[in-house]
């Protein structure tokens, strides 16, 4: 079997799927680049290279683990965020999109090149708190998270990029094992906001394998927010920036939420949804 061949045949094979089919042909390519270690410019130039039997055996095994809503990201252990690559696990959710949203927003809002003390609360596989530190040469950042696979998975990638002597990772329920004493700068979360009753509704390579602590909550999705606003309040020194993602939906309960607080803004995906809550503490 050639390698166009064996694209064609996974996917065909993807494509039945009612929830794989929409990139059928993008995992197909995608676990065969991985599983052959080849990129994509030697896959283009050899279209009609032959598999040997192992390595057939070897895709085969992949789009197996495809077909049961594996996530590709699981598959291959990485996950690109914000141009840098991080080593993902069922440990830690799956560094998405809309968080570059957050980080970006957080970047927009902050000095540069102060000396700033942010404390990433969630952090999973340490997607936010690494990113911020390559792109804040002097700030120091705290990662918390109640996952002990989490934080060692996040230590890792820090370590992996250079940057774990500007991030203490802490084993924490939120601010728990903080001193909550107005030190920091910014507070900045990805926190969980998919209420229970929403789970059946979710596709199966989230709602399966993705870690059930970091994407759901009680209270509607809100539970998490309303124990996290007052907390990081207490955390933040005078117009500290809280810097939130939200859930669908949220935005006029979050505003609620933040209305004690000063200068309360929401920042909005290429969809226009509200993804990104902003405040500051008066």
């Amino acid at each position: 079997m050639t390698v166009r061949e064996a694209i064609s045949h996974a996917t065909a094979r993807l494509n039945a799927s009612e929830h794989l089919r929409s990139g059928a042909q993008r995992d197909a390519t995608l676990l065969l680049l991985y599983s052959l270690d080849i990129s994509r410019v030697e896959l283009l130039a050899n279209p009609d290279r032959m598999l040997t039997e192992g390595e057939q055996l070897g895709y085969d095994e992949l789009i197996k683990r495809r077909l049961k809503h594996e996530p590709i990201q699981y598959i291959t252990g990485q996950q690109e965020f914000y141009g840098l690559t991080l080593r993902v696990t069922p440990a830690v959710l799956i560094p998405r999109p809309e968080t570059e949203h957050l980080v970006e927003a957080v970047l927009a809002e902050v000095d540069h090149t102060a000396s700033l003390q942010i404390v990433d609360i969630g952090t999973g596989s340490g997607a936010i708190a690494i990113t911020l530190a390559h792109h804040l040469p002097n700030a120091q950042i705290t990662a918390t998270d109640i996952s002990p696979g989490a934080l060692e998975l996040a230590s890792e990638n820090a370590a992996h990029h250079n940057l774990a002597r500007r991030i203490r990772f802490l084993e924490s329920d939120l601010f728990d094992a903080l001193s909550c004493d107005g030190s920091f700068d910014a507070v900045v979360s990805n926190p969980p906001y998919v209420a229970f009753s929403e789970g059946k509704d979710m596709h199966p390579q989230v709602r399966d394998f993705e870690p059930a602590t970091a994407l759901f909550t009680t209270g509607n999705g809100l539970d998490t927010y309303r124990r996290l606003v007052p907390q990081a309040r207490k955390a933040l020194r005078q117009n500290g920036l809280l810097a939130m993602e939200i859930g669908y939906g949220q935005r006029d309960a979050l505003a609620e939420l933040l209305s004690e607080w000063a200068d309360v803004r929401f920042v909005a995906d290429l969809q226009q949804i509200p993804r990104v809550a902003l405040a500051r503490k008066p």
